[in-house]
């Protein structure tokens, strides 16, 4: 399991007074509000630096901050690209039943017919739902439908994910190149 989350990438700065413009990679975009301190990640995850923040408030879709001593618009432009992370302690509370998508990344993916599949290294939404990739050993890495009825057991502690491929998806992914 991961000790920080990535909630946010900053995609530019916002007027004249510092305000940066954050992309949400959250369901809970509210939660923004509750949030004190972040930490600024480049595209490895890696921590750069650690920020207060001074203000949230929301545009059209985005989340506008303000930090503390960022305080005119060309500061604010040097932290584009910057990925906003958290704490696993400052994330929103789940329930018992639930759990959160970054804690997918690792697990072992096996299929009802073809046993294991491979380890799960990327979870990205597409719109009309999440797609899970699933890395196997000297092939292309797989993307299965994070549905119900085909991601239909998800086991954190266990580190397994047991799926039931849909027809035909499996094979498309084994076809040789020409």
């Amino acid at each position: 399991m991961t000790d920080r989350f990535i909630i946010g990438k900053i995609t530019g700065a916002h007027c004249v007074r510092g305000e940066v413009k954050v992309f949400p990679i959250t369901d809970n975009v509210r939660h923004f509000k509750k949030l004190k301190k972040v930490g600024l990640a480049d595209n490895e995850g890696n921590i750069k630096k650690e920020m207060d923040i001074s203000a949230v408030r929301f545009d059209r879709g985005n989340v506008l901050i303000s930090f503390d001593g960022i305080d005119d618009r060309d500061k604010a432009e040097l932290l584009k690209g910057s990925f906003i992370s958290i704490d696993r302690k400052d994330a929103s509370p789940i329930s018992k039943d639930e759990f959160y998508i970054a804690d997918m990344i690792g697990l072992t993916v096996i299929d009802d017919e073809r046993g294991e599949l491979g380890i799960v290294n990327e979870v990205y939404e597409t719109g009309a739902n999440f797609i899970v990739s699933v890395k196997r050993k000297g092939k292309k890495d797989l993307q299965i439908p994070f549905l119900k009825d085909v991601c239909y057991e998800v086991d954190i502690e266990g580190k397994k994910m047991l799926v039931r491929l849909p027809e035909g998806l499996y094979e498309i992914y084994e076809t040789k190149k020409k």
